[in-house]
């Protein structure tokens, strides 16, 4: 008698809310359950009805979508709670890993919640958790923190409240602002080691580390990368950055281009923890280079 284990039949699913994730980049990497649910399903709440009708159909699935965003969710949350209450399977995804992980979906669960409607999670890709995984940082404590605001002072309040936190910290950021977020942890996290990576399980994945003030140094003069970002930032370690001469150039060259050769030269000192006077006669020299340059 064959010892093989048969194959499992397709789930069955009962009533309710399913929150289902979906990949975060390669296809394949759904689960079969959710593959199962969602063809099962009555209707799929989807944050981009385009995105999840291309995912759809890779698999081969026809289930209805709905559009559910932050911009039309008033509108549209009494219509799903409605098909909900009437016992219909509804699955609720985003364009990309897990829904309610800064993404939409918070509300339609508190409301089903609060209506007594069964939920339940189709657990499965999350860039938070690839990217932590990757970084090579500490992860056995960490704290998400999602999207940074957008204006600088906004942003470094935001970084103060969460310096003290005895953890990796986890961030998801746009390719355009990468550069001035990282300068930003550099200035108010002090020396602690992180980790820049992007297009998660994709052809092109790159994973970029070094300390904070190496990565500034390298984004500001890269420019924005491609692709999806995800910044892991390792916990205090109390150490002085060891930075090259071209990195330590360009973080001065980055401060002197808004502010005085003493202020630059402060801010520099702050952000990698070195001697002071060492990175003022570096600062010196650079400003005098530059000046001499566009003198000519």
């Amino acid at each position: 008698m064959s010892s093989k284990a048969p194959n499992p039949s397709p789930a069955s699913f009962a009533p309710g809310l399913y929150i289902v994730a979906t990949p975060i980049g390669n296809a394949r990497d759904i689960t079969l359950r959710a593959l199962d649910l969602l063809r099962s399903a009555d209707l799929i709440a989807a944050e981009d009805t385009r995105v999840t009708a291309k995912l759809l159909a890779i698999h081969g699935i026809k289930t209805p979508c709905l559009a559910y965003h932050d911009h039309n969710a008033e509108r549209q949350r009494p219509k799903l709670m409605e098909r909900l209450k009437s016992g219909a399977i509804v699955a609720q995804v985003t364009d990309a890993g897990t829904p309610l992980v800064s993404d939409p979906g918070l509300r339609l669960v508190q409301a089903a919640v609060a209506e007594g409607v069964p939920v339940t999670t189709l657990p499965g890709p999350s860039a938070v958790l690839a990217g932590l995984v990757l970084a090579g940082l500490p992860s056995d404590r960490f704290f998400f923190q999602g999207f940074l605001p957008q204006k600088k002072g906004a942003r470094k309040k935001a970084l103060d409240e969460i310096k003290a936190v005895p953890a990796t910290l986890v961030f998801l950021e746009s390719a355009k602002r990468l550069a001035a977020s990282l300068v930003d942890m550099a200035d108010v996290l002090g020396v602690r080691d992180g980790a820049v990576l992007r297009e998660l399980t994709k052809k092109f994945e790159e994973v970029r580390r070094g300390t904070l003030a190496e990565l500034a140094a390298h984004y500001k003069e890269a420019g924005a990368p491609l692709g999806e970002v995800v910044v892991v930032v390792g916990p205090e370690t109390g150490e002085v950055a060891v930075l090259d001469d071209e990195a330590l150039g360009a973080l001065i060259d980055t401060a002197l281009a808004s502010m005085s050769v003493r202020d630059a030269a402060a801010h520099v000192t702050a952000i990698t923890g070195m001697k002071k006077k060492d990175v003022y006669a570096r600062t010196l020299e650079r400003a005098g280079a530059r000046d001499g340059h566009e003198q000519t």
